[in-house]
């Protein structure tokens, strides 16, 4: 710049320090730089002086030059990363492309500079870019670099307010000579380096403990001369001070590792007084350093690196037990729960790689498992930090590493053994088990199988709770600890089958399930070899919680079944899983086929096994017939497989199955089954033999399945949800009209009170099991070991009694009485004939009072308890109703994906529209909404939408005319207009059966037809069904409150033209005529709409196409007539639009296909508009305006920009308002209260209205008269003749105001 103004050339150093200076601004040849308002202070006299910054020319073009350059250095300084490491890269290859000298010094200076950069995101960035630098031009010394920094951000000669920026320098400069790689090959500034991360550990306020992490890592590529000879003199404090500080211990521990020759135990006992680290005389300082590192961290969360140094050095030293006993157990742990304590469960974790097969039984048994597992109870509170998925990583990457199933079993076992009051603590679904090796697997179930039978509390690690000792006076029941652990047990067997990334084989699942089944319906009476559950006994037996619990595991077990892959790992098992087969073992046999088959071997041996229900004859003959149709069944579909052998087959099973559950109630049900399936064998025979009336006597046997799938689904399981859909999958083609009917009628709304005893079973297990089949695993466990939260609620338990009387809202006057009279009886109540109320009772009467009043009260809470639990009683009955109808809509959805072309199909239109109907009106909780979303979904994408549709109607067609005219009517008389859109379009799936297929239309419908294939309505009446149109499109033009919507007769003139071709004149007369201006808009758009489609102007060639296009545009010129006073309105607006919408298709199709069609008068509309509205501005409704008039010749103009000048930009802008206050024309005036008159205008104060306002505030003045209102005359005048009732009103509004 000096340069400049003396007339000299400007040479690339000034402007590289002109850069520098001025380093907020960017530089263009072509344009002027914005320069920052900052007073620089240079030894330049002249530039200090001058206002105005000289003008800088690049003759020479070094700018441009040199911008691509330093625009690396902006981008390195970004906070973005990944702008930053393209920067640098960008940077070096520059650099090795230029190979200039000064662009190299340049870089080396400005990317130190750059070390103490304000933005901490910069820091890392010129940090990592000097690293780089240095270590691919080698031509720059470390020493050279290192001086610089030690130059630039001296932290003696700096500035007390800049101290922190020169620490952060310093450290970043021996970052970037650490990651340099060239750091090792230069003993002293090795040395130098140590020495100045020394000096910076002081300033730990700024930097904390990064010098002595980065004095760790440069120790860790320091080889063991460089050590001997160069760092350890230097290092000599800080590692003999090593139990001073985490960071100098973990130095000392890395220089141990990295260098075991150098510091030996001699070596060890001159730094430290001890030649090994754990020993007794150094647990306390080791303990404190460990404490100081667990605080650290705390924000952290995460293992110290101290702590496994730690531990790996008390392994090498074989003082392990010495450690983990002292330090972490009688040290960490006594501290209160927090950063310790997580330090102890990070290093128990970290540590379980480390250890022997018996130094992991020993830790795993110890009381650092204990503190885990109190924590993991606590943790369950809410708002509390839960450590246990941070476990659960630590022993899921252990098990995945480890080869060895001894040290896998230990450890899943310790885990299981850690129980909270017989409960373990870890869930039921532990995902960590899939990384069991098949061995450790197997061994592990065998385990827990040996557990359930004889439970060996003793060897649980076992704790109670606080809170739990405390509401436990006489100690842990053995019986509830024992119950807990078997509670425990069943799911977590069940879980490794459920868990699909478990490496298990079909023996292992079939070993689970059979002792699952086992032990749910039977006793083991003597052992055999053949049953081998017999051969191990219970030594506690089950009780009826339990078995409850293994019952329904055993379903919960056999619903995952039912959908099991095949397992193996074979080419044929994957490429038969890619056909989706479930439920098979490898053999091709169910897997519930196999459990009858166990069930049967044991139901034939009584000797060994007893089942907990025994069966009666009858259920057994039941049973055997059921085994004996299976077989028949299985023995004719090896022949050849049918939809209804398959369906039988598993409805046998299931009913088979689940006889041991509920035996009495499944026997006539599986009676009933046995005759619909000799009936269904029997079928074609039987109608060549019978004739048309003895065949009506007795139900299709699809009719009982259908009554029998009716029954199941009942039951709250899903597994019997999951069969039911699938047997009438299979049965579908043969479900009547009948059968139909009964499920509908269970939909049906009006029917819900006759029909709620049946369907609603009081099962007193039936909610449990509902709430077992939803539950998840891993909810059920931390409900378990969640109790101690429970405790809570007893302390409200007298509240909520106490509460109990104003449940009932208002006071019952029959119990008012009943009170008054026992007070009048005891004498406590004052009457008339007593004439005082000075007399009291005494003690006896008082204690006769109290028992009589307490009585009373108790009765009162009985009657309103009793009424509590019948309401309770009829919203369950009402909450399984509902959940039993969702299930029936499975098989509705099922049989119109199934058969959706069959006429049956039309029976199901009225059902669901009144379950439609009905759901929209009724309450509105989440499970009515669902079963709402449900029926709605499947009515209008199962049935309307649906590909396939019923093509047939047979003799039905007037039938289905009149509920055509039917549904219509109720649509138009309907309140809520998304009931009446599914109304419209049952109307229109009407048509579209009635119509049937079209001849010659392709199925993706882009084949061009005929006019006489267009033509093709089928059975429709078209005359009928458009008149029935017809009264509905004026019944929406012509009521100001329709259901209907346009969208609905858009849908309709698109689907069917020859309807849209009768109905088009009936919509073009109601653009003018419509009772509103949004009925005709919406007369506009239908019209658009038809007259746009390509088969209406196909059916319509001719005559009557133009005919039709001239009644248009009369009427699209009546209505923009009417338009132009009153455009302002946003629904006139809507009409505007869509009126000129159709006017630029009329007027664009007459002209192109040159029709007869007189287009004048909506050519003068159209240039009178534009006379009264302008349209100079730019939207929706000008570009239409514009784009119709340009058909008649006639070009927007164009529009002339106005620059404003600066005295109009100077106007001041009205300021904002401020949020939450009034504004001043809203807020009350105090008309009695006089403002003060100043001093400098007292004498004019006679002159001035009173009240008048301050200058400077903008006040209205009430006595100028303003545009619009009244004289004070006549304000007067009105005032003086109100009445008082109106002055109070009046006063009352204002107050309101």
């Amino acid at each position: 710049m000096v340069r400049e103004k003396k007339g000299l050339p400007l040479n690339p150093e000034d402007v590289l320090f002109f850069f520098r200076c001025w380093g907020h601004a960017r530089f263009s040849p072509n344009c002027h730089m914005a320069c920052m308002a900052t007073t620089m202070h240079l030894d330049m006299g002249e530039i200090e002086n001058e206002p105005v910054r000289p003008k800088i020319k690049d003759a020479k073009g070094i700018l441009q030059q040199n911008r691509e350059f330093l625009d690396f250095f902006w981008d390195i300084a970004k906070p973005e990363q990944d702008i930053r490491l393209k920067a640098i890269e960008n940077l070096i290859q520059y650099l090795k492309k230029s190979e200039k000298s000064d662009e190299l010094k340049y870089t080396l200076k400005r990317l130190v500079d750059g070390l103490a950069h304000t933005r901490e995101a910069a820091r890392p960035g010129f940090s990592l870019a000097l690293g780089q630098v240095l270590s691919v031009f080698e031509e720059v010394s470390l020493r050279t670099a290192f001086d610089q920094i030690k130059e630039k951000h001296n932290l003696v000669t700096v500035k007390k307010k800049l101290i922190r920026n020169a620490a952060f320098g310093n450290f970043f400069g021996v970052l970037a000579l650490s990651q340099s790689t060239r750091l090792p090959k230069e003993p002293q500034v090795v040395l130098e380096c140590v020495q100045l991360l020394q000096s910076l550990s002081l300033h730990r306020e700024h930097l904390r403990d990064l010098p002595r992490k980065t004095m760790v890592d440069i120790l860790s590529e320091t080889s063991e001369e460089v050590f001997e000879e160069v760092l350890l003199g230097a290092l000599q404090t800080d590692l003999s001070s090593a139990f001073s500080t985490p960071e100098q211990l973990q130095l000392l521990l890395v220089a141990m590792q990295k260098f075991p020759q150098v510091l030996k135990p001699k070596k060890l006992k001159k730094l430290l007084g001890t030649s090994t680290i754990i020993t007794m005389d150094n647990i306390p300082k080791l303990t404190e350093v460990l404490k100081m590192a667990a605080r650290s961290v705390k924000k952290d969360r995460l293992l110290p690196a101290v702590a496994l140094d730690l531990l790996q050095i008390s392994l090498k030293e074989d003082n392990f037990e010495l450690f983990w006993r002292e330090t972490i157990i009688k040290g960490m742990l006594k501290d209160q729960p927090g950063p310790t304590h997580y330090l102890s469960y990070r290093l128990l974790g970290s540590a379980l790689p480390l250890l022997t097969l018996v130094q992991l039984k020993q830790v795993l048994n110890g009381e650092v498992m204990r503190a885990y597992g109190e924590h993991v109870v606590s943790a369950q509170l809410p708002d509390r930090f839960k450590f246990a998925p941070e476990m659960e990583t630590y022993v899921g990457d252990f098990l995945q590493g480890c080869d060895e199933p001894e040290k896998q079993l230990a450890v899943v076992v310790a885990f299981s053994l850690l129980t909270n009051q017989g409960y373990p603590v870890v869930p039921s679904f532990w995902r960590v088990v899939q990384h069991l090796r098949p061995t450790a697997l197997q061994s592990y179930v065998d385990w827990l199988k040996d557990m359930f039978l004889n439970p060996q509390l003793e060897s649980c690690l076992d704790f109670s709770t606080r809170r739990q000792k405390e509401n436990q006076e006489g100690g842990v029941q053995r019986e509830n600890c024992i119950f807990r652990l078997r509670k425990w047990i069943i799911p977590r067997l069940t879980s490794i089958v459920e868990n699909n990334q478990v490496k298990r084989e079909e023996d292992l699942v079939m070993d689970v399930a059979r002792f699952v089944f086992f032990h749910a319906f039977f006793n083991a009476k003597k052992a055999t070899p053949d049953i081998p559950e017999t051969e191990a006994t219970l030594s506690v037996p089950l009780d009826e919680k339990t078995r409850v619990v293994v019952i329904n595991s055993f379903f919960g077990l056999l619903q995952h079944m039912n959908h099991l892959p095949l397992l193996g790992d074979s080419p044929e098992v994957a490429a038969r899983n890619q056909r989706h087969v479930q439920g098979v073992t490898g053999d091709g046999s169910m897997w519930i086929y196999c459990l009858v088959q166990y069930a049967d071997a044991l139901l034939n041996q009584p000797k060994y096994a007893q089942s907990t229900q025994p069966f009666s004859p009858e259920q057994r003959r039941t049973w055997d017939s059921m085994l004996a149709s299976v077989r028949t069944l299985m023995k004719k579909s090896k022949k050849g497989q049918t939809p209804e052998t398959s369906a039988f087959q598993q409805l046998f099973l299931l009913v088979g199955i689940h006889l041991f559950k509920a035996p009495e109630d499944l026997v006539d049900l599986m009676q009933d089954l046995q005759n619909c399936m000799e009936k269904a064998q029997e079928k074609k025979s039987k109608k060549k033999a019978t004739g048309s009336a003895g065949g009506e006597e007795e139900p299709h046997w699809a009719e009982v399945v259908v009554d029998i799938l009716l029954s199941l689904l009942s039951q709250p399981s899903r597994h019997i949800r999951h069969v039911c859909r699938t047997v009438f999958s299979n049965i579908c083609p043969h479900v009547t009209a009948r059968a139909l009917t009964a499920i509908l009628d269970v939909l049906d709304p009006d029917k819900d009170e006759e029909d709620s005893a049946v369907v609603v079973t009081d099962d007193q297990d039936s909610d449990k099991i509902k709430k077992k089949d939803i539950k998840k695993k891993g909810e059920e466990d931390e409900g378990e070991i969640e109790e101690e939260q429970s405790d809570a609620s007893d302390d409200d338990s007298e509240e909520g009694e106490d509460e109990a009387m104003e449940e009932g809202g208002e006071v019952d006057q029959n119990f008012r009485i009943e009170l008054m009279k026992v007070l009048q009886n005891q004498g406590a109540l004052a009457t008339e004939q007593d004439g005082s109320d000075d007399d009291e009772l005494d003690d006896e009467a008082m204690m006769k009072l109290d028992g009589s009043i307490a009585a009373l009260f108790l009765e009162q809470k009985k009657k309103m308890q009793a009424k509590k639990d019948e309401k309770d009683k009829l919203k369950k009955g009402k909450t399984l109703v509902r959940d039993f109808k969702i299930k029936v809509l499975d098989l509705v959805e099922v049989f119109l994906a199934r058969q959706g072309s069959s006429p049956l199909v039309l029976g199901m239109v009225e059902p669901l529209l009144s379950v439609i109907e009905s759901g929209m009106s009724s309450e509105s909780d989440q499970q009515e909404q669902d079963f709402l979303r449900k029926a709605a979904d499947i009515f209008k994408n199962q049935l309307c939408r649906a590909k396939q549709y019923c093509k047939t109607v047979g003799d039905r067609q007037g039938e289905l005319h009149d509920l055509l005219e039917k549904l219509m009517t109720k649509a138009q008389k309907l309140s809520d207009s998304s009931v009446s859109l599914y109304f419209f379009s049952a109307s229109l799936y009407l048509v579209k059966v009635l119509r049937g297929g079209v001849p010659g239309a392709s199925a993706d419908g882009k084949t061009i037809l005929s006019t006489e294939e267009l033509r093709f309505m089928g059975n429709v009446d078209v005359e009928r069904v458009s008149d029935i149109f017809k009264g509905a499109l004026r019944s929406f033009m012509t009521r100001r409150k329709s259901p209907l919507s346009g969208l609905m007769f858009i849908d309709l003139f698109t689907r069917f033209p020859v309807l849209c071709v009768n109905l088009l004149e009936t919509a073009v007369e109601h653009i003018t005529i419509g009772i509103r201006e949004h009925q005709q808009s919406q007369a506009s758009a239908m019209v658009l709409r038809g007259l746009q489609s390509r088969e209406v102007q196909q059916l319509l060639a001719g005559d009557p196409w133009a005919g039709l296009l001239q009644k248009a545009v009369g009427q699209v010129a009546a209505s923009l007539e009417t338009v132009v006073e009153t455009a302002k309105n946003k629904v006139v607006q809507e009409k505007l639009v869509k009126a000129l919408e159709l006017g630029l298709f009329l007027v664009k199709n007459v002209n192109q296909q040159k029709l007869s069609v007189a287009l004048e008068p909506l050519k003068k509309v159209l240039q009178s508009m534009r006379e009264v509205l302008g349209f100079k501005k730019t939207g929706q409704m000008e570009d239409t305006y514009w784009a119709v008039m340009k058909h008649f010749g006639v070009i927007k103009p164009k529009r002339d920009r106005i620059r404003k000048t600066k005295e109009d930009q100077a106007e001041p802008t009205a300021p904002k308002k401020k949020k939450g206050f009034l504004p001043e024309t809203k807020k009350r005036k105090n008309r009695k209260k006089q403002l003060p008159v100043s001093e400098k205008g007292a004498a004019d104060a006679n002159t001035v209205p009173l009240g008048k306002p301050e200058e400077g505030k903008k006040k209205r003045n009430k006595n100028k008269k303003q545009p619009g209102e009244e004289t004070p005359g006549q304000g007067l005048a009105k005032k003086a003749k109100m009445t008082p009732s109106a002055i109070k009103q009046k006063k009352k509004k204002q107050h309101t105001i």
